[in-house]
């Protein structure tokens, strides 16, 4: 099976590295840096292609992750060059935190091309995606998800069918939605206790036994300690908390 990957920033590049680990054959890949996808294509040992259909020529199966909308879009149905020319039988398993029409509207123009499209949106981090630990909610027929899970496998360790094309991207955007309200929570948490000259590696340590505990804590709880330290974390004149600069 060939694979090629479309935007080959950090997340990209390092999903591409962890399919080569595990023995699949990559054989294109393409950035909008040019110098970047040279890069990779050199120690991948594969192809940096210089337009998007070369990548859907040298691949059976297409991985995006690109910026935004407008990129997906682009990508998709740029006039010229994009990924849906002579793209019959391909399958395109796009990884991008966009909107859920975007995908929606991808689906159909690359079934109009004969192609099939799955969401694998990502709710982690880069090193996760370099050992093969990504969290994924995949969204699109069913009958697609089963044909792309064994890829899925190797780059995630949980790998989630939720539904119809677009239900994994509204699921995203919640993760985040939540993931920020908790961020926000422990930032607020740990100023006032910084403000109340509280030691706050004591505060956290009593948040992540008790009911204030979350994985924002458990991730970026020790960013905001050395914030505090390097004297960026404040408080509001009248006491209340601030947010670190």
């Amino acid at each position: 099976m060939n694979i090629g990957f479309v935007g080959v920033g950090r997340m990209g590049a390092n999903m591409a590295r962890r399919l080569k680990d595990r023995e699949f054959h990559i054989t294109a890949v393409y950035d909008t840096n040019r110098a970047v996808a040279t890069s990779l294509a050199a120690e991948l040992g594969c192809a940096a292609a210089q337009d998007l259909s070369e990548v859907t020529a040298a691949s059976d199966v297409i991985f995006t992750v690109v910026t935004d909308d407008n990129a997906m879009r682009n990508i998709f149905t740029g006039i010229g060059d994009n990924l849906l020319v002579n793209a019959r039988s391909k399958l395109f398993i796009n990884c991008a935190t966009i909107s859920p029409q975007v995908h929606v509207e991808t689906e159909k123009e690359a079934n109009k091309a004969g192609a099939e499209t799955l969401e694998a949106c990502m709710a982690s981090s880069i090193t996760q995606a370099r050992e093969g630990k990504l969290y994924l909610m995949c969204g699109g027929s069913e009958e697609t998800f089963r044909r792309a899970e064994p890829i899925l496998q190797e780059l995630g360790s949980v790998v989630r069918f939720v539904g119809k094309t677009g239900e994994a991207a509204k699921v995203k955007a919640l993760v985040n939605m939540v993931m920020n309200i908790n961020t926000a929570g422990l930032a607020e948490g740990l100023a006032l206790g910084a403000a109340l000259g509280l030691d706050l590696d004591l505060l956290r340590e009593v948040f992540s036994q008790t009911g204030a505990n979350s994985r924002v804590l458990q991730t970026d709880g020790g960013s905001t300690t050395r914030a505090r330290d390097q004297g960026t974390i404040r408080s509001h004149g009248d006491g209340r908390p601030g947010r670190p600069r």
